[in-house]
């Protein structure tokens, strides 16, 4: 039986006095694919953000890659990636730049961050863009880099916040191909 990668017990988080997350448990087995569903507004976004330590959660536990969080986020996010909602592309560096110096936030080396470039552009459908500008590329392409991105530095676990909202179906079915992909390799995908 393979162990959680993410486990959430009573979870609660709460705006202007009012429950955003009203005490959620769910946990996430490696290597599975589990979608948090539900309308706009329902708190996905924000239990997500609980769940990587971006929001300070109110009550409850969460344990990330066997990792208690927030006692131990830098440790549970070594080996997480995130695709957030909206694209957060550097516009000022290449393709290639934006995933140099997004590794590099992980403390992977240089030599090690360009040799997997190649292989991330081609996965994400971006073969040849490494030079291109940010500026250049459509939105389909932005968002196949966000996910390249994501990928950087080999995570166990990536974090999805609807990965293909405004994506024309042609760029819908190649991000949801490269997902299958992915839990095929064993990463989980939440």
């Amino acid at each position: 039986m393979r162990a959680d990668a993410l486990e959430v017990r009573g979870l609660r988080k709460r705006y202007d006095g009012q429950d955003v997350v009203a005490g959620i448990d769910f946990s996430v087995a490696a290597g599975t694919c589990f979608g948090l569903l539900g309308p706009n507004g329902a708190g996905k976004t924000t239990t997500l953000r609980c769940c990587l330590v971006l929001t300070t959660p109110d009550a409850g536990r969460i344990t990330l890659n066997g990792h208690d969080v927030p006692q131990c986020a830098e440790l549970a996010r070594q080996r997480v990636g995130v695709v957030p909602q909206f694209d957060n592309i550097d516009p000022d560096f290449t393709v290639a730049e934006n995933l140099l110096v997004y590794g590099r936030y992980f403390g992977i080396k240089d030599a090690i961050i360009k040799a997997r470039i190649g292989d991330l552009l081609e996965f994400a459908g971006l073969a040849g863009k490494g030079k291109a500008r940010i500026q250049t590329l459509s939105g389909g392409m932005k968002r196949r880099l966000t996910l390249a991105r994501a990928l950087i530095n080999d995570p166990d676990i990536v974090f999805l916040d609807e990965p293909t909202t405004g994506l024309d179906p042609q760029a819908r079915h190649l991000i949801w191909e490269r997902l299958k992909q992915l839990t095929l390799r064993g990463k989980t995908l939440i």
